[in-house]
């Protein structure tokens, strides 16, 4: 009989030609290079709400605005939105930890003299007073345990009237629904070209990595860290974007 350790070290297909074991995904070297169409083939509406939050920060930047990307990977989003505003004298910042996602997202800023990307801990990071924070499918790798301390950075790091938007994989509020989105998002992944083996390989890299709170367990962390003004602004069984106002 295989030990647990054996186990989790069997590497297993989890799509686009990425692979890992039990309980390890990793946001590794070999990720961040499939990691925009790995993303949008297995996050409904990634693209769309990638435009809803441009247009939503129309009305939080101006001139000398600062914007946080939390997470930011590759860079795509925060990229994006520092070429929107490219004529405000405002600052862009990208923030994540994995070397590889940093690399690749300087190599695609590096002619954006209004963006900057970080390689650190968004837990631990120095914050500078902004008027826009975006959290993209992030969050859900926070330790569970550091999560409010995120949260309560990010309040204190906005300027009052500025906003936070958060999207997130969410969980349903009871067993039974959370069978329904469990068996909706499945089909989802189906539709998409996973095969069952990809989409069961999947699933297993991501226990104790990816750990979705409910709506109300995100609405619960903005309330605490002092959110009174939120709401939901995108849906899509379970995944849900949140936009948050001091």
């Amino acid at each position: 009989m295989k030990s647990k350790e054996q186990n989790s070290g069997k590497l297993a297909l989890v799509g686009d030609g990425l692979s890992s074991s039990n309980a390890r995904w990793r946001f590794s070297a070999e990720v961040s290079e499939k990691f925009e169409d790995h993303a949008e083939r297995s996050i409904p509406d990634y693209r769309k709400n990638h435009q809803l939050i441009l247009k939503l920060s129309d009305f939080y930047l101006q001139e000398d605005s600062r914007c946080y990307e939390i997470g930011c990977s590759t860079a795509s989003l925060i990229s994006e939105l520092a070429l929107r505003h490219a004529d405000l004298n405002a600052e862009f910042h990208g923030i994540d930890q994995e070397l590889s996602m940093v690399e690749q997202a300087r190599a695609r800023c590096a002619e954006q003299k209004n963006l900057i990307i970080h390689q650190a801990d968004a837990c631990e990071f120095e914050y500078q007073p902004a008027d826009f924070i975006v959290a993209y499918y992030t969050v859900q790798f926070v330790p569970p345990k550091r999560r409010q301390v995120l949260f309560d950075k990010i309040y204190q790091t906005l300027n009052w009237g500025g906003a936070f938007v958060l999207f997130e994989k969410v969980r349903g509020p009871d067993a039974r629904f959370q069978d329904l989105l469990t068996q909706l998002y499945t089909e989802f992944k189906l539709e998409q070209q996973y095969s069952p083996a990809e989409i069961v390989g999947k699933s297993r890299s991501l226990k104790g990595v990816l750990e979705p709170f409910s709506t109300k367990g995100n609405l619960d962390l903005l309330e605490r860290a002092g959110f009174v003004d939120k709401m939901t602004i995108a849906k899509n069984t379970c995944f849900e974007g949140f936009l948050a106002i001091k």
